[in-house]
């Protein structure tokens, strides 16, 4: 039985000066937004200034933190929503290849006969501990939702049972009467294995348009995803998804304007 249907907003964090220079920052290198980046997430806040948002979660990593609070500050919505700051929603350890150039880790993965995305750098977290941590987040974001908005079931024609309305280019794309709206703001190489996770594992079905390439594809800075996700609850009681659809991903129409 559902119990909680919502909407999930990916963002990633702005540039940081490593992005402009093509280094890797991963966790080790906890830089601040560059001017650009201050702008881009200024940028970013303006174009879902009109988005209602329940909830706010965010990476521990001062990148991420920066970007959510100017998202949040212009925001008509979240003005006393509490912004949760989750580790697990940190960027992918790239162990020894932090601080170096992104060229150089594509150059390690081909020397390891690997695709750059599918590579671990020594001492580095793997795709898979990356996604053990999108997983655990999931757990968490689903216990939040579903105790700040979920129903106890017996309401099936509650309106989180309405279909989700079509993309029309809009800011607030896929939201329609959906009670609640999870705003997440994370890295790119965390999204693009999150994405891939929702599209290969939970059989997400790709948004009118799009294809496998451009679904795992790296996010840009400020880039946007949105999800629907519908929330069950298994017979040993706990949660699970039910339904997940992709609205759409790595939208950046608000750097473009």
């Amino acid at each position: 039985m559902s119990i909680a249907k919502f909407a999930l907003t990916i963002v990633r964090h702005g540039e940081t000066q490593y992005n402009k220079d093509g280094l890797l920052q991963g966790q080790a290198i906890d830089s601040p937004l560059s001017d650009i980046g201050m702008q881009q997430a200024y940028s970013a806040g303006q174009y879902l200034k009109d988005v209602k948002f329940t909830n706010v979660f965010v990476s521990d990593m001062l990148r991420a933190r920066q970007t959510a609070e100017v998202i949040v500050k212009h925001n008509s919505s979240c003005s006393g929503l509490e912004m949760v700051s989750d580790p697990l929603l940190k960027e992918r350890s790239f162990g020894i290849a932090e601080g170096r150039r992104v060229e150089d880790m594509r150059n390690m993965a081909q020397a390891a006969g690997q695709s750059c995305p599918d590579f671990t750098p020594p001492e580095g977290e793997t795709p898979e501990q990356v996604k053990l941590r999108v997983k655990g987040f999931l757990q968490l974001l689903f216990q939040r939702m579903v105790a700040d908005h979920g129903h106890d079931g017996d309401q099936g024609g509650a309106p989180q049972d309405a279909p989700t309305p079509p993309v029309q280019g809009r800011a607030d794309d896929g939201v329609g009467s959906l009670p609640a709206h999870a705003l997440v703001v994370s890295h790119g190489a965390y999204i693009r294995i999150a994405v891939r996770y929702f599209v290969e594992e939970l059989q997400c079905p790709l948004p009118k348009g799009s294809d496998m390439a451009h679904m795992f594809s790296l996010c840009p800075n400020t880039g946007i995803c949105r999800f629907i996700l519908t929330v069950k609850r298994s017979e040993d009681g706990s949660l699970a998804h039910a339904a997940i659809s992709c609205v759409f991903v790595h939208r950046g129409d608000h750097v473009r304007q």
